[in-house]
């Protein structure tokens, strides 16, 4: 198992088969080689769940509260704390495969000409004109409190996942979704292309897919 471990450490050092992480930068700025690391920073590593470990370049990701439970906390930057908000007010009550779901629509917005180009782009379109946004909860004129600590950690960790690269292979390419309560106009004009919990995903029908 260790030595398993030291290979996940020397790919994060040398960046192989992924997009370096903010992990990837503070070891290349604290050392060149495996020896040169801290004893301390070293045992860190060494605790990695094995979960975060690498198949063809990919994280490997389950769908379940239990494989979230093993990840570490999860902490990030603006864009990763933008993206953890949207999933606990928009989903935090589905699967986790549903909040999964609901990331990949806010990052297949990323990508996609039509939308910001940033995550917190995208999640704040529209804000500020009552029911006129993107995210329902981000201008129906209620607080933005979160209230379930234990739901916002969870999330937190789906949005950590999504950032360092998950497969988004569960929507097919989506970049609407809504829930089995509504039925907005847009959705007739648009392919369906998956339905996930209470939520269905849809995309324009010129629109490419994301591997």
């Amino acid at each position: 198992m260790r030595i398993i471990n030291a290979m996940l450490i020397l790919c994060a050092l040398t960046g192989i088969a992924r997009a370096e992480t903010p992990l990837d930068a503070t070891l290349r700025q604290e050392s060149k080689g495996l020896s040169a690391l801290s004893e301390g920073t070293l045992d860190a590593l060494l605790q990695t769940p094995i979960d975060n470990r690498l198949e063809m370049g990919t994280p490997i990701v389950e769908y379940s509260r239990q494989w979230l439970a093993r990840q570490p906390r999860a902490s990030g930057d603006d864009q990763w704390a933008c993206l953890a908000e949207a999933l606990y007010f928009e989903a935090r009550g589905e699967t986790v495969k549903g909040q999964f779901a609901v990331a990949e629509v806010i990052l297949n917005r990323v990508e996609s000409p039509a939308f910001p180009n940033s995550i917190c782009g995208v999640i704040h379109q529209g804000t500020g004109k009552k029911y006129a946004c993107q995210f329902t909860y981000t201008c129906d004129g209620v607080e933005e409190v979160i209230r379930e600590p234990r739901a916002y950690q969870r999330v937190a960790k789906v949005a950590a996942a999504m950032l360092a690269g998950a497969p988004r292979a569960l929507t097919d390419g989506a970049t609407y979704y809504h829930t089995t309560h509504v039925k907005p106009r847009w959705a007739n004009r648009f392919a369906k292309t998956a339905s996930i919990g209470v939520h269905e995903f849809y995309r324009k029908h010129t629109q490419v897919t994301s591997n």
